[in-house]
């Protein structure tokens, strides 16, 4: 029978991509890891993962089983703190701003979590652009952003936390001759078409990295949509430049997306949380911020 010791193994690997560092993680050996990785899969009569020299990669199975053991090792943890603390008597209404681009992969785990936990609390959420969420944070009209953090405009008069560093890859399709080889760098795609996500910023965002390996991209396509993104690089129309926090090897028509490292990127993309600095502050922020931190570092995947 399953058991969360063996979901927390699980998660320890797919989180770091190999047996010996999630062997590290979790403080046990790494015969008995792989005992009960194997059991896992024997008994969900499913491969959770691909094995290969550089370590272990989730298959599309292991990815679907990947969101539900978030979510059983979250409620666990929930019930936990329930019995914990009083959430009963915390009550009130609460303001989030988020940005587009982060809405789409951290919002709906974090709000279904905090909402478990602190049910009374009336959570209300902006969605907006990042200058206008920070305009609204500064100003007091919301209580807390979980929003891209790197270059703010309004720094000094935030308090953030950085929560998850959100490294660049190159998406390829399948077949791509990039693929054979053991490095690729800025350069050897220079002549690519590359289809450039546009949306909270990203391409302000990336193009020093361009200028910095001193090449003019080929950009072929603009769009707001990562979808969008992952249906076309899939398709063999161009390759992309994007955080990890967006990777998902399959497009919506089931097509195969592949991602690698960049030589020359070292870059990151910051998500985190900003409030205001100074003056009272919403007591609710204060229940708000372990919460986040939980959720936040659960999509850091290093590919």
């Amino acid at each position: 029978m399953m058991s969360l010791k063996q979901l927390r193994y699980f998660i320890a690997i797919a989180e770091t991509g190999s047996v010996s560092a999630a062997a590290q993680a979790v403080h046990i050996s790494q015969s008995t890891l792989t005992t009960a990785i194997k059991q896992l899969e024997d008994d969900l009569a499913v491969a959770l993962f691909s094995r290969h020299a550089k370590g272990m990669e989730l298959t599309h199975q292991g990815h679907q089983f990947l969101r539900q053991a978030y979510l059983v090792m979250a409620s666990v943890e929930n019930a936990r703190r329930s019995l914990q603390q009083g959430t009963d008597r915390v009550a009130g209404e609460l303001t989030i701003g988020v940005t587009s681009l982060v809405s789409g992969y951290y919002l709906a785990d974090l709000l279904s979590r905090f909402q478990r936990i602190y049910h009374d609390v009336q959570v209300r959420v902006v969605e907006d652009d990042r200058d206008y969420i920070e305009h609204l944070l500064v100003s007091g009209e919301i209580d807390v952003g979980v929003l891209i953090l790197s270059d703010l405009s309004h720094a000094s008069a935030l308090n953030t936390e950085v929560l998850n560093f959100s490294h660049y890859r190159l998406w390829l399709p399948p077949g791509h001759e990039l693929l054979n080889r053991d490095s690729i760098s800025l350069r050897d795609i220079a002549a690519e078409p590359i289809i450039q996500l546009n949306v909270d910023d990203m391409e302000q965002r990336i193009r020093p990295l361009w200028q910095q390996a001193g090449i003019r991209p080929n950009i072929s396509l603009r769009t707001a949509s990562v979808e969008a993104v992952r249906s076309l690089v899939s398709a063999g129309m161009g390759l992309a430049l994007m955080p990890d926090m967006t990777f998902r090897p399959w497009s919506v028509e089931g097509d195969m997306v592949e991602a690698r490292r960049l030589l020359d990127v070292g870059e990151t993309l910051d998500i985190g949380l900003g409030w205001r600095r100074g003056g009272a502050r919403n007591p609710l922020i204060d229940y708000f911020l372990p919460v986040a931190r939980e959720v936040l570092p659960l999509r850091n995947r290093q590919l």
